[in-house]
């Protein structure tokens, strides 16, 4: 996975984020997407987002995948 820089993810648009809104979860390539599903499964199980958050996040992840399984 391409390191991420506080700049870097700065310039990216909202758009490339699984939560756009809090700019959580930045999906600039196909690695990241995959880490914000992880990330996003792990939140869930701490209570700390909920699983209809977690659907979108993976829906987003999925279409930088290239994958349509869920």
């Amino acid at each position: 996975m391409a390191k991420l820089t506080t700049k870097t993810r700065k310039k990216m648009p909202a758009k490339e984020f699984g939560e756009p809104g809090k700019r959580a979860y930045p999906m600039p390539d196909k690695a990241h997407a995959a880490n914000a599903k992880a990330r996003a499964a792990q939140m869930v199980k701490k209570g700390k987002l909920s699983e209809s958050e977690k659907k979108k996040i993976d829906a987003k992840a999925n279409k930088k995948l290239g994958d349509t399984a869920k």
